[in-house]
């Protein structure tokens, strides 16, 4: 097990040479505790357990779940045919997510449409889950925040060590699009 998390860890080092473990520095106060308090507090605990790690990540920035919270991840363990659709129209702790970009990666997604919706959901002061490529297939990301370039700066885990990927629209446009869940507050 070590062993195949430890693998896992070195192809998405080495064949992504956007992600970044080192620490981001911003001004920004929503950013510092987003990365400080939740991302580097936080563990992605079994290696296929990438999904429900970063619906957790979503629970514990907004306090819906303490910060010992695995409940999902402890479930789901190492399941292997999961997908954004088990966590569809879901709701978990008065947040629903929803699956959204369900469409054939091929040269005909709409990326642009895609972007727009990442920048509304941002705009809105909300993150944005993302799937990515990797060597292995495919990796969860929490999109935090758009650069003043306009690029997607996307956060996640592996076992313990954060991922950062600072060009997440580069990444998405190579594969021809990807899906994104969103979500919605329950009034409280």
């Amino acid at each position: 097990m070590k062993k195949n998390l430890l693998h896992l860890i070195l192809i998405l080092l080495v064949s992504t040479a956007a992600i970044d473990r080192s620490s981001a520095q911003t001004n920004n106060s929503a950013h510092d505790d987003f990365f400080h308090t939740v991302v580097n507090n936080h563990n992605q605990i079994f290696q296929m357990s990438c999904i429900p790690s970063v619906v957790e990540i979503i629970l514990k920035y907004y306090k819906a779940v303490g910060f010992n919270f695995y409940d999902l991840q402890n479930e789901w363990q190492n399941k292997t045919d999961g997908s954004f659709r088990n966590f569809d129209n879901k709701e978990l702790y008065g947040i629903t997510f929803h699956q959204k970009f369900v469409l054939p990666r091929d040269e005909t997604f709409p990326i642009d449409s895609l972007f727009q919706a990442i920048e509304k959901e941002l705009a809105s002061g909300k993150k944005v889950i993302i799937s990515l490529p990797s060597d292995t297939g495919w990796h969860m990301f929490v999109i935090n925040e758009q650069t003043p370039d306009g690029e997607f700066i996307s956060y996640s885990k592996l076992g313990s060590h954060t991922l950062i990927v600072r060009d997440t629209k580069e990444i998405v446009k190579k594969s021809n699009g990807t899906e994104i869940m969103t979500y919605t507050m329950s009034s409280r």
